[in-house]
């Protein structure tokens, strides 16, 4: 008997007029704006300019998405090239199916040119955009819930989710929210990088290395528990390779850098006042502004001097005795 279960939307899409409105779609563009709003404030934390990784990400985000959905596709290439599929499907990115290691490695791609543009080191802003870029995973998880998909084996724990859908082979029954588990290691992963970077001062791309080692680790087991098809090797589904052949990857960077090029990076952002994320431009623009005005204040001052000292000199001359 079902006493509590996690309900799944009627429907992952709402019709204004002509215009889909879709759950799926909802999701990754609020996690890409959080993603923004928190790697900017750490940016100017680290002595960056305000607007700077917004600019980056114009070239960040189009990558990523880009090789979110390559990934998925290549790794699922049966979905939209066997018999019976249709292959166009495989450009209809709003009905899901986007792979992070994809949009990670093709997101970087942009990001280093949106850095190389701007005279920037892409370590320095990956370590910025860390944390936002797991919370940004944890709010596109939940286009799962409205699509459906991408959940766990069969359960009857209280917070099991309950799919209604029957499209696509799936069974109607109670399933491990697999889309929860993982919305909530993100958060945790988030949590995890500010509090390391703030302990231990990450520097030269090793806040990003934390982030993608510990994320892989929480993928593993999520992964783990998925019923969805997918490629086998060795026993194991394909992206829990992949995530422990990332994990291991990180965590030889976190360590090799460390021993290469502790600590952190003095400037990050070339022009950029590091205590206000001006450019230096517009802090001797400031500067030039505050010394004219102490100029006239002196100048002002000079000129009250010498009207007293004519006051003074024109009553003495004229020999009158105030008593």
């Amino acid at each position: 008997m079902e006493l509590a279960y996690i309900p799944s939307p009627s429907r992952g899409v709402i019709h204004l007029g002509p215009i889909p409105l879709r759950g799926y779609a909802f999701c990754i563009i609020i996690g890409v704006f959080v993603a923004v709003w928190l790697g900017n404030k750490r940016w100017i934390a680290r002595g960056g300019r305000s607007g700077t990784v917004a600019d980056i990400a114009v070239w960040a985000v189009p990558f990523g998405l880009v090789g979110g959905r390559l990934y998925h596709v290549i790794t699922d290439y049966e979905l939209y090239f066997s018999e019976g599929r249709d292959w166009v499907d495989a450009f209809k990115i709003w009905e899901g199916g986007l792979g992070i290691w994809g949009a990670i490695a093709l997101g970087a791609l942009g990001a280093w040119i949106g850095c190389r543009r701007r005279g920037i080191p892409l370590p320095a802003y990956a370590d910025a955009v860390a944390p936002g870029i797991a919370l940004a995973q944890a709010i596109g998880r939940w286009g799962n819930w409205f699509n459906q998909e991408l959940y766990g084996r069969e359960t009857d724990v209280p917070w099991a989710l309950k799919i209604t859908s029957s499209t696509d082979g799936r069974v109607p029954g109670t399933y491990h929210p697999t889309f929860l588990y993982e919305s909530l290691w993100c958060i945790g992963v988030a949590v995890l990088v500010i509090w390391a970077d703030r302990r231990f001062k990450l520097g030269h791309g090793r806040a990003f290395a934390l982030y993608v080692a510990s994320y892989c680790v929480g993928r593993f087991w999520v992964e783990y528990m998925r019923v969805d098809d997918a490629h086998h090797i060795l026993g194991l589904r394909l992206n829990n390779w992949t995530a422990l052949i990332v994990f291991l990857l990180a965590v030889a960077y976190i360590v090799i850098s460390a021993k290469k090029r502790p600590g952190r990076e003095a400037v990050v952002e070339p022009g950029a006042n590091p205590s206000t994320g001006e450019t230096e431009g517009d802090a001797d623009a400031d500067s030039a502004a505050e010394a004219k005005d102490e100029d006239a204040k002196g100048e002002a001052g000079e000129d009250v001097e010498e009207d007293v000292k004519e006051d003074v000199k024109d009553e003495a001359g004229s020999g009158t005795k105030k008593t």
